[in-house]
């Protein structure tokens, strides 16, 4: 095998990995000596962002380099534009032959966006299915956020996740052979996507027995009264549905225990691909990266999935090893997912074109003068019904949701974000400053009206009579039925549980949309519905 004269570079995704969860990020439980060993060969980038706190955004922005709206991918139902390049495209152009291993939750009948090679079937349906409904304002959606997720959370045998993500790392790994047998000298792109630790929390048992329930921490910040809540997370309340289910004790620290060791189960697999590349005299010349479409609450809050815009659901793991760049760093200034294309075509010595994001290896190597020092998240999906957007810059946090009181915190003075700083005239400035890097080209009644008209008209083509369009890249005959595809996600996943376990059902009714809005704007208490 020839050597190429440029890096090969391997992006590994996580999904739903907190990056508080990580011992890299100062958790004590969470066991993972392989991301700790890619740490020790890279940069650890201690406040990486997502873009977009729900997956098909986050992954239209990161693979795009532009910020969701831009592209105008709003929620689990958008496709990302033909039109709109990606970093297979870039990089196909710079030379490197390209290939998506695994969940990329594209929709729509491109399921390809420029990649020369996919080898794994997705595991989300490529359809209209998953709709955001702003006009419904704040309901339960049961579209992978049910807290079915959590109360059936605990150890089984095998899940459907662990069958998809170990094809996902035997595909990967067969594709690094593959390469290494190649004569040419043509650098090469992997992106290897997995989907765990994306709920359910439920794990095989060998990953469970992993930790002690003893060592099982609790949440930092325990669940708030209804009442003390912002707006944003009395809506995801109810989308998310926890007031249909009582998550008791057991229930919260059985989803902790699991999430650790669905965690672990993904460390293997980084560990498995380290020494891949190592056994096959590639590791020296490949650039390896690790990331996270965004974050999981894990109970913070009394919260669960993602959504919002607080540090367990936003704040995503970033490592980075890059050949010739020495490893063991740590950099505390702001990055996101944006961020990784124009660093990808910055080691394949291509221009970056016009992106929301910079290069990062300037700071691996130490150059911070001229960082920008702020990331942008922008979520347009359930709960709120408004446009939301975040402002991380330096140490404060702006959580903005329109037509809402501003949510300012100073996160190196209140890392658990519990003090408001919005309304203290000595942080005057400083909400001005973050307020004008949100609302720059950032019209909310402009985006609202794009995003209600998006889904009216996404909507006349899922419930148009016959046969749905057949969209899903299928890798193999019969995926269609082993992974994620028409029926709910929850109910699926629990179905090809082994063993399989009941469906729990609700503990108390569904509330309609009049007495939901009461609720939220304190008209009525919830107390008396969850008697």
């Amino acid at each position: 095998m020839a050597t190429p004269t440029r890096p090969n570079i391997i992006l590994i995704m996580a999904d739903q990995m907190a990056a508080h969860a990580l011992s890299l990020y100062g958790n004590s439980v969470c066991k993972t000596p392989n991301l700790e060993r890619l740490a020790a060969q890279g940069t650890v980038f201690e406040s990486g962002y997502s873009n977009n706190p729900l997956c098909v955004p986050s992954r239209a922005s990161m693979l795009s380099g532009m910020l969701s709206p831009d592209v105008n991918v709003f929620d689990n139902a958008n496709e990302l534009p033909s039109s709109v390049p990606t970093m297979a495209h870039y990089l196909r152009h710079a030379g490197y032959w390209t290939e998506l291993c695994g969940k990329m939750h594209f929709i729509g009948p491109d399921q390809e966006h420029g990649f020369n090679q996919r080898s794994v079937t997705d595991v989300y349906p490529a359809s209209f299915q998953w709709i955001a409904d702003w006009q419904a304002g704040p309901a339960f959606v049961p579209s992978g956020t049910a807290l079915n997720g959590v109360v059936e959370s605990g150890p089984c045998v095998r899940t459907m996740q662990e069958d998809y993500d170990d094809e996902v790392e035997h595909s990967a790994i067969q594709s690094l052979y593959d390469r290494a047998r190649e004569p040419e000298n043509q650098p090469f792109f992997q992106i290897v996507s997995f989907t765990s630790p994306h709920t359910p929390f439920t794990v095989s048992q060998d990953y469970w027995d992993r930790y002690e329930a003893r060592e099982i921490d609790r949440p930092a910040v325990g669940a708030l009264p209804f009442e003390d809540l912002d707006y944003h997370s009395k809506a995801l309340f109810f989308a998310h549905g926890r007031h249909r289910h009582k998550v008791t004790d057991a229930h919260l620290m059985a989803a902790r225990h699991a999430y650790y060791g669905m965690i672990s189960y993904v460390d293997d697999k980084v560990g498995r691909i380290l020494d891949t590349l190592e056994k096959t005299g590639q590791r020296d010349n490949t650039a390896v990266f690790f990331v996270s479409d965004h974050g999981e609450m894990l109970g913070e809050r009394g919260m669960w999935f993602k959504q919002t815009f607080w540090e367990w659901s936003a704040h995503v793991p970033f490592i980075a090893s890059v050949p010739g760049i020495a490893g063991g760093g740590r950099s505390d200034k702001v990055v996101s997912l944006v961020d990784l294309l124009p660093t990808f075509l910055d080691l394949a010595g291509d221009d970056s074109p016009d992106l929301a994001g910079n290069s990062v290896l300037p700071l691996m190597k130490g150059n911070t003068e001229t960082w920008p020092d702020i990331a942008i998240s922008d979520y347009l999906a359930i709960g709120p019904c408004v446009p939301c957007r975040m402002v991380r810059k330096g140490r404060f946090k702006l959580i903005y949701t329109h037509g809402h009181p501003a949510l300012l915190y100073d996160l190196d003075a209140d890392p658990s974000e519990l003090t408001n700083l919005a309304a203290d005239a000595a942080f005057a400035d400083v909400l001005a400053d973050l307020s004008a890097d949100a609302l720059t080209d950032w019209d909310p009644d402009a985006l609202t009206t794009r995003v209600l008209k998006s889904q009216q008209q996404r909507k006349v083509i899922k419930s148009t009579p016959g046969a749905a369009p057949q969209w899903d890249f299928i890798a193999r005959t019969g995926d269609e039925a082993r992974f994620v595809r028409a029926q709910g996600v929850d109910a699926t996943k629990s179905r090809l549980r082994l063993p399989q376990v009941p469906e729990a059902p609700a503990d108390w009714p569904e509330l309609d949309q009049e007495t939901v809005a009461d609720l939220i704007a304190g008209r009525q208490n919830l107390d008396a519905f969850l008697k």
